[in-house]
């Protein structure tokens, strides 16, 4: 064996993987390496027998390559070239020290920590072994920011002057991720803000082709509280008789009974109802319901994290930024407005609109619709972009197409760290003291 991540493009073999964490995202992006056909799966960790023996089998796996954790995989040194790393927001540091002590190239999910320390800690790792670290800031591979910065680059707007960005999470999404789910509370995973929404923040200086320097922000967990519920509200869906009139209902985002008008009427709730019963039928997901915590009132859960937010940005062009990321909508794509000295751009619903200034007229270009490829694929066509460049990178030794390493990436991470600052304290706050790239 060549040493990890050397010597691949030479012999043009298939790059060979390691998986650290097969949950939703560690899933997609093994099933999407794999339908590159340039990629093998070697070895697999995962705590969860089922989702572990599952992906094994799906992706043909070799029972010598599959494990209970990363230490075991990582400590046992499978014949691989790199790793993808898809662990707990709060389990990243460890499997990336491991990983990059043997020189495995890493496929890091965002966030890279959840702490300006640990951040820190992980650049300054890379550096001295010298290993390719690339994040997951998908955002930056889809059809729609290519099309986006090339009619930016041919001067669609000429000089961009400010941004207005939309997340627009989903009422019955932040629901299940962020009032029941694995990302409710900040001292098991990490802020909303880093969370959901780094993507945004890095997005946007991708898009304006600046760092941000300044941030304020504001936002609050408004409606998810007991004092919101409504009057005989249970603490279980399931049995609450206020359930039938909730648009929170878990029996309703879920399909329980009511497949009309749950999981199985909407494809991008299809995911969600896998991750609160892999069991997959309709006796184990009401079982499902009656003692997870997917079935909760998101009343009467042990949510901390804000459900919406705001957060004002100055870029070092002198560009300003205002995003917006909110639990109260439908979800959907993203929308941005970009106005510039020549013209204004709207992103929405797949299309990008271009009104020109001197002319006034309105040109629409349409985004080809990203038609998902695997089980578990996301972000209009981001992840496959991104599974694909790293991969090629891995095989080809040009990394041209790889956009997110992880220095650059840690530029939103800062940015959101100080957002969070800002919020916390009412204040305006400098980005470069939260950056562990100086």
């Amino acid at each position: 064996m060549a040493e990890p991540g050397r010597g691949i493009a030479a012999s043009r073999q298939p790059v060979r993987l390691l998986v650290a964490g097969a949950g939703a995202r560690g899933a997609a992006y093994a099933r999407l390496a794999a339908a590159t056909g340039q990629a093998t799966i070697a070895g697999i960790a995962e705590p969860r027998r089922t989702l572990r023996e599952n992906l094994a089998a799906e992706l043909h796996v070799p029972p010598a390559g599959v494990f209970e954790d990363w230490q075991s995989m990582l400590a046992a040194r499978p014949s691989a070239d790199a790793v993808i790393i898809a662990t707990p927001d709060r389990e990243h540091e460890g499997p990336f020290e491991a990983a990059a002590m043997l020189g495995y190239p890493i496929l890091l999910e965002k966030p890279v920590a959840v702490h300006p320390a640990g951040c820190a800690a992980l650049a300054q790792l890379a550096r001295d072994t010298g290993v390719s670290a690339t994040v997951c800031h998908v955002l930056r591979y889809t059809p729609l920011t290519a099309l986006l910065r090339q009619l930016l680059a041919e001067g669609a707007v000429g000089r961009i002057i400010s941004v207005q960005h939309l997340e627009p999470v989903g009422f019955w999404h932040f629901a299940h991720s962020y009032v029941r789910g694995n990302w409710r509370r900040e001292e098991d995973s990490s802020p909303f803000l880093l969370a959901k929404c780094t993507h945004d923040v890095d997005w946007l200086s991708f898009i304006i082709g600046s760092q941000p320097v300044r941030v304020s922000s504001f936002g609050q967990l408004a409606h998810f509280r007991p004092e919101g519920a409504p009057e005989g509200a249970a603490p279980r869906c399931i049995d609450c008789p206020a359930e039938p009139q909730c648009p929170y209902s878990a029996v309703r985002i879920y399909g329980a009974g009511r497949p009309e008008n749950g999981a199985a009427a909407d494809p991008a709730r299809a995911h969600f109802s896998e991750v609160v019963d892999p069991g997959g039928t309709a006796e184990s997901l009401l079982q499902a319901l009656a003692t997870g915590p997917y079935g909760r009132c998101v009343y009467s859960s042990d949510n901390d994290v804000v459900d919406h937010q705001v957060v004002n940005l100055e870029y070092g062009n002198g560009v300003t930024a205002a995003f917006t990321a909110t639990a109260f909508t439908a979800a959907g794509p993203r929308r941005t407005r970009i106005f510039g000295s020549r013209g204004e751009i709207s992103v929405e619903a797949g299309a990008i609109s271009v009104y020109d200034f001197l002319t006034g007229e309105t040109a629409v270009h349409t985004v080809p619709a990203a038609v998902p490829l695997v089980r578990g694929e996301r972000h209009e066509g981001g992840d496959r972009g991104l599974v694909g460049a790293w991969v090629a990178a891995l095989a080809s030794g040009d990394w041209s197409g790889v956009v997110s390493g992880l220095e650059e990436s840690l530029v939103s991470h800062a940015a959101v760290f100080a957002a969070e600052e800002a919020r916390h304290h009412g204040t305006v706050a400098a980005v470069d003291q939260f950056s562990p790239v100086q």
